[in-house]
Formats: structure tokens, C-alpha cells, sequence
């Protein structure tokens, strides 16, 4: 794979030393060029000027979330408007297939090692994060987003689902509505893409040797981030975290509603771009969550 001579050129300006042996190119990224370069550097060109916003941003967010985490991050220590670079965290994303075949002792370990990642990242000082400009939603805002798309799934979606599947997103949206699920929250940084391959981990260890990509962390649910978890590795997985992270209690009926309301999104995304991706996206993702009290 060569990298483009635009971005080779960027790449030698500011690395004049290095001799390119192999070329790696990510081709998940969405909104950056990501190139990894010998197995040690790790370029990231945006794709336009939003997505040079994003990448700002999530620079200062690593900058400030270092200082309180324990858990390897990203260092930048190339930052332009057009590019960025760091060094590569080894280590393989950690699936569920993989996480389940450990032992249970193993599981624990990474179980505690990702709820003090969660439990140090929502516990950073808000008032510190309001100089970035991040994202930041209400709680009536929540609300209103969340009656809003079940008009939207009704209208839309509902007419591909059978009886059992309206029947689920209705008790889905019912507590919410109805005003039983509290969506209140304490506004919490969040990562707010969790996935698998966001999560690093040293097989030998076993241990989580880092967490990546930033782009998307925002004010938030600190319940969203545990809705990753719920997604990637079970409700069970999530449990076994909560001995080192007690808040994931109070915010787990809120989690899974998130859960759920993901799946609808990505169908509706799917039906409403005729896009197939969004429609076989869930494959894989873990099944045992609990539905919300009605």
C-alpha cells in the first residue's frame, strides 16, 4: 500500500529521518486518511475541514483526559490543521469470541482494568472541559430526541418489522415515555465509541494495553459508554465490572435502553439510505441484556 504523495510529502517534512518499510492503511476511517507507518507511527490526515475540527478537538480533550487516566491514550506529538501523528499502541482490538474464551480470573482482570478506565474518564471535572467547546446535550433535550425518533421508527420502520419486533420497541421506548426510566444524569465526559477495535489488549498479559480514537467524546450520559460495553461483550461482561465501578448500577437501566435504541437507529439509517451496511452492522455484537423495567 503507498501512501499518497500529498501525504507522504507532509510525512517527510516532518519526519525527514524515516525510512518508510511497510504502509498499513485503515480503511474504517470514516473522516481521517489513517495510515500506519512500520508498525510504529500512526498518521491521520482529516478528510475536510470538519473533520480537521474533530481531530482539534480531540487532541486538546487527550491532552487535559492524560492527567487524570491511567489507561495509555494517544499522544500526538505531530499537530497540525492537516495532519496529525502519534505513536502506535500495540496490542489487538479485544473481541468478545476472545474475551470469552479466557479464564475467569482473566475476564475479572480486564474487567477491572476497563472500569477504572470508565470510572477516572467520567470522573474528570466538567468545568475543565467547558473551555473545548465539546458537545453537550440536556436531559430535555435527550427527551425530546428520544419521542421525536419513536414517531420516526413507528412511521418508517415499523412497516419491515414483524409483531414480535414492533412489540419489543414499543416496551423498548414505554418506560421512557411514560416517565418510569429517569433519564437524569450527571453530565460526564465520555469516550461515546467504545467498540471492540477502540479497545486494546496484550494477549500474554492478559491485559488492556490502551484505548483509541477520541473523535466522537462529548458531555454526556456516562451511560452510553457502559451501552458499548453492553453491545461489544454482554450484560454479564458489564457486571463483572461494577465491583470496581459501582455507579455502572444506578445507570445500567439507562444503558440498556441505549442498547436498544442503537439497533433502530442503524435500521433505520438502513432503510432510509437503501445502504445494507446498516442493516447487517449488529452481526456479532453480544445478545444477553436485560430488558429496562416497564
Amino acid at each position: 500500500m503507498e501512501i499518497p504523495a500529498a501525504h507522504l510529502e507532509r510525512i517527510q517534512a516532518c519526519y525527514p529521518d524515516l525510512v518508510i518499510s511497510s504502509v498499513y492503511a485503515d480503511s474504517d476511517g470514516l473522516i481521517n486518511d489513517v495510515y500506519i507507518v512500520n508498525n510504529e507511527l500512526v498518521f491521520r490526515f482529516p478528510k475536510n475541514e470538519e473533520a480537521r475540527e474533530t481531530l482539534a478537538l480531540e487532541i486538546s480533550v487527550l491532552d487535559l483526559a492524560r492527567k487524570y487516566l491511567d489507561m495509555p491514550v494517544p499522544s500526538f506529538e505531530q499537530r497540525t490543521p492537516d495532519f496529525a501523528a502519534y505513536r502506535m499502541i500495540a496490542g489487538d482490538p479485544l473481541y468478545r469470541h476472545d474475551l470469552l474464551r479466557l479464564s475467569e480470573a482473566a475476564q475479572d482482570e480486564l474487567a477491572q482494568q476497563l472500569a477504572t478506565f470508565l470510572r477516572q474518564l467520567h470522573s474528570i471535572p466538567v468545568q475543565e472541559l467547558e473551555k473545548y467547546g465539546l458537545p453537550r446535550a440536556t436531559t430535555e433535550d435527550t427527551l425530546m430526541r428520544i419521542e421525536q425518533f419513536y414517531e420516526n421508527v413507528e412511521r418508517e420502520l415499523f412497516p419491515y418489522l414483524m409483531k414480535m419486533a414492533k412489540d419489543w420497541a414499543r416496551q423498548l421506548f414505554a418506560p421512557v415515555l411514560n416517565s418510569k426510566l429517569s433519564m437524569e444524569y450527571v453530565p460526564a465526559l465520555i469516550h461515546n465509541d467504545l467498540a471492540p477495535y477502540h479497545i486494546l489488549y496484550d494477549k500474554a498479559g492478559p491485559r488492556i494495553t490502551g484505548i483509541l480514537d477520541f473523535g466522537t467524546a462529548r458531555i454526556s450520559d456516562a451511560a452510553r459508554d457502559l451501552t458499548a460495553i453492553l453491545l461489544a461483550y454482554g450484560e454479564s461482561f458489564l457486571k463483572r465490572m461494577t465491583r470496581f465501578y459501582p455507579a455502572i448500577d444506578e445507570a445500567l437501566d439507562r444503558a440498556r435502553f441505549y442498547a436498544g435504541l442503537l439497533e433502530l437507529e442503524w435500521a433505520l439509517i438502513g432503510v432510509r439510505t437503501r445502504d445494507l451496511t446498516w442493516s447487517v452492522c449488529h452481526i456479532g455484537w453480544a445478545r444477553d441484556i436485560l430488558p429496562t423495567p416497564l
